[in-house]
């Protein structure tokens, strides 16, 4: 019988090289770029012990939505961020560097309060984002989320960073279909959330104000209702919430009675 310790190595080796088949074969399956990426989520669900992972597009800032993800809660997750300004994936490209937050009910743990606390009503209590690079420029994050606090292993980290790196690939492709299309020069524009341009454009002309300024109205509003930004302009851009000239917000509470 071989040692305990050199057991536990060729255990490790054997995990690595399934969770990297198992994403080459991810990768290697053909579909549209927002497919892959949604699948390379499933994969890392699958491989990497975790609940849930979401692929966030990040431009000069601010999150320009979620370009794969492995399931609702996932990509409401990403959504939170970009309502509020703040979470893992923002600081992953800022920093150029793996965020880790394994216990977000730990007292210690103060970096976004707002996005935190959302997390751990909806039952995530762990939250990992990792860089996604192009050309050596930082575009996005892949967002790995736990219902248990707890650390990665080493074999899911490598994993993850693995899955962050081929998260690059069908980005880049729909980037470059988007801007042979016209969709902007770097092909940008494809990756808005489509209910916030149409909705801004609407608080733009009916309350004249700045791009900026409209969408900072349209977030503040939804964080104070306690509902995605998301779904606060599918309510302006569907009439259901009609806005009027004296810009203020009309009454929602009954279109968003539990907040969301």
């Amino acid at each position: 019988m071989l040692p305990p310790a050199q057991l536990s190595g060729e255990s490790r080796v054997d995990d690595t090289q399934r969770v990297r088949s198992g994403f080459n074969a991810v990768m290697s399956q053909r579909g549209s770029p927002r497919d892959i990426a949604d699948r390379l989520c499933l994969a890392c669900v699958d491989l990497l012990g975790v609940d849930g992972a979401a692929v966030s597009v990040i431009h000069e800032g601010a999150t320009h939505g979620t370009f794969g993800s492995s399931g609702d809660l996932s990509r409401h997750l990403d959504e939170l961020q970009f309502t509020f300004g703040e979470g893992p994936c923002l600081d992953a490209v800022l920093q150029g560097r793996p965020v880790m937050a394994p216990d977000l009910r730990d007292r210690d743990e103060t970096r976004w309060p707002t996005f935190a606390g959302a997390a751990m009503d909806r039952g995530v209590h762990a939250v990992f984002a990792l860089p996604v690079s192009l050309a050596r420029s930082r575009v996005g994050a892949l967002d790995l989320f736990r219902r248990e606090g707890g650390e990665l292993t080493v074999e899911a980290l490598a994993g993850g960073l693995l899955a962050a790196r081929l998260a690059a690939q069908p980005l880049a492709d729909h980037m470059a279909a988007a801007a042979g299309s016209g969709d902007g020069p770097a092909g940008w524009d494809g990756l808005d959330r489509v209910e916030v341009y149409q909705a801004t454009g609407m608080i733009i002309a009916c309350w004249e104000l700045t791009a900026a300024a409209a969408v900072m109205r349209l977030r503040a509003h939804a964080f104070a209702l306690g509902i995605t930004a998301s779904a606060l302009a599918w309510a302006v851009v569907e009439r259901r919430l009609v806005l009027t000239p004296d810009g203020e917000w009309p009454p929602s509470d009954d279109l968003f009675p539990g907040g969301g």
